[in-house]
Formats: structure tokens, sequence, C-alpha cells
């Protein structure tokens, strides 16, 4: 048994760090809504939709109007990037405005009702749209690298196997690491970021001191925002094929990694991103050898789940936030 699992261990590290990159980045923008709010914005997953089709639509029509042909595929890749994150920057901001704001003093689980309410209407309005431009909600896009690498790790440990590797894997995980030391950078170390923190620890006091808290309100929808519809244009580039129903259960894995991190602790949803990635990786490719058959890597999905449940119960402030006191 152990020799199989070391024998598909480095395609699990590679394939988990791809998968927990995506997540880790999906994670940011719930803690950073949890973060100046308190407020879990359960639409987040299906932003990372809209993002993954922004994506896909603007490659599409790139493609017809003979554009792609005639551009570097990185500038593409780039273009492509941008239109998903300025789309979904504003669709965050939108929301928003429209469904949260009016909300905001209302008790948390009316504000929860609405995000529930404003994911199930993106879902059918990207169902439609999708339906009424290609004749179905599944899409399969095009893939701007899509070339394989064999990685001979046997040659260098006898009792690991080979691993496949995608070109555009190495993008993903370099997108995202930019991605999210660029969001702590500007978090630590700039004038805004100052403010959003400033507003995370008592709203009422950075306001008395000239913060204006709705324009970091809504920059912190936009910067989350972006953030996951950057995550699905990578997520679509991976894997090729796309719906509108992706981002329920990636949005609660990346809700389920924000928990394990200690939500609102930008650096813990980072981890718990990339825990929750190889994890669900090592189960999808040794449950069966594991529990003899019984369970195959269908059941993946449990564990990120469980991890949840344990997290709840045993130290629900997450692995490293801290502990609050409820307010009387």
């Amino acid at each position: 048994m152990l020799e199989n699992i070391l024998q598909t261990l480095p395609q699990v590290l590679i394939d988990g760090i791809a998968l927990g990159t995506i997540y880790a980045v999906v994670a940011l923008g719930y803690t950073l809504v949890y973060g100046i709010l308190e407020f879990i914005n359960f639409a987040h997953g299906e932003i990372f939709m809209v993002g993954a089709f922004v994506g896909t639509a603007c490659l599409f029509a790139m493609n017809t109007t003979g554009w792609l042909g005639g551009m570097p595929r990185w500038s593409a890749y780039v273009l492509i990037l941008v239109a998903a994150m300025l789309f979904t920057g504003i669709l965050g901001v939108v929301i928003e405005r429209i469904a949260y704001r009016p909300l905001r003093r209302a008790p948390k689980l009316i504000s929860l009702i609405s995000a529930i309410g404003v994911s199930f209407v993106l879902q059918d309005a990207v169902r439609f749209v999708a339906e009424l431009r290609t004749g179905s909600y599944i899409v399969s896009g095009d893939t701007l690298y899509d070339r394989n690498v064999v990685i001979n790790t046997s040659s260098l440990a006898p009792l690991f196997g080979d691993a496949s590797l995608k070109t555009h894997t190495f993008i993903i995980i370099a997108v995202a690491i930019l991605l999210m030391v660029a969001l702590d950078l500007f978090v630590n170390r700039t004038k805004w970021g100052i403010a959003m923190r400033a507003v995370a620890q008592d709203r009422e006091t950075a306001s008395l001191m000239s913060i204006n808290v709705n324009k970091v309100i809504i920059l912190t929808f936009f910067i989350g925002s972006a953030l996951g519809g950057a995550t699905g244009v990578l997520f679509a580039q991976q894997y090729g094929t796309i719906d509108p129903f992706i981002g329920y259960i990636l949005g609660l894995k990346a809700f389920t990694a924000a928990v394990l991190g200690g939500i609102g602790n930008i650096r813990g949803a980072m981890f718990g991103g990339l825990a929750i990635g190889l994890l669900e990786m090592f189960a999808s490719s040794n449950l069966g050898l594991l529990t003899g058959g019984s369970f195959g890597s269908e059941y993946k999905d449990v564990f990120a789940f469980l991890i949840l449940i344990l997290v709840l119960i045993f130290k629900p402030e997450g692995l490293f936030g801290k502990a609050v006191k409820e307010k009387v």
C-alpha cells in the first residue's frame, strides 16, 4: 500500500498545489469581506464562475475576430485575465450596492439569505446567456497552453513514480502566488490597506478618523471579486469545461479553506486553500486504496467538509485566527 501511495505522490503534489492555489485565491475573497463586514458573501463562488465565463467569452471573441492568431499567447492570457477581473470587480461592487448595503444594519441572517439569493440569480443569468449564445450551458473553451511535460521523478527516487505536468499548471501557480503576494503587500503596506485594516478592527472609530468607510467597503468588494474572476479564468484554462454551477461546490471548499486558516486572516486563507487542495487530491488518488475499495475518488469532497466540521468543533476561530468574545 505504501509503495503505491509513494508512486502517485509526485502527481498528487503537483495537482494538489494547482488546485490548492485556486482555493486559496477564492478564499481570499471570503476572508476580505468577512474581515471588513463580518459577513459571509456566499455569492462569491458564483462571481468566480462568472469570471470563468467572461474569460472564455473573451477568448472566443478574439478567436472569431482573428485577433488571437495575431498576438502572442501570453498577451491574450493577460487580456482575458484583466477583462475578467474588471468585469467581476464591477459586478461585486454592484452586488454590494444593491443587495448588501441596504441590509448592512439588518440581522446577519437577512444578509446571508440575500447572498444566497444573489448566487441563484447569477447561476440562472449565466445559464440563460450561455444557452442563448451557444445552445448549451456547458461550455468547452480553447486553452492557450495545453502542452504536457513528463517529470521523471523516478530517476531521483526509485520509490516515486513519474508525474505529468501541464504547462498551464505553472501559470496557475505563478499567477495565484503573484495575486496573493500583491494582496498581502497591498493590505499591509499601502494607505488603503491600512484603512481596510482600521475598518476591520472598528468601523465606527475608523469613520471618526476621517476614513470613508463606504469607499473602503466598495474597494474590498472590488478587490475580492476581481480575485475571484481571475481565479475563474485560471480554472477554465486548466480544466477546459465550465458550467454555471462550478462555483457552488468550489466556493464551499474555498470557504472551508478560509475557516481552516482563520476567516478574516489573509495568510491563513492562503494556507487553508493549499491544505484543502493537497488533501483533496491525496484522497482522490488513494481513498480507494486506503479503504480497500469501499470508497472511490468520488468521495474526496467529504474530506473538505469533515475538516470544516472538525475545525468548527475544536477550533472555531481557525488555525491562525484569534478568538473573539461575542458582543453583548
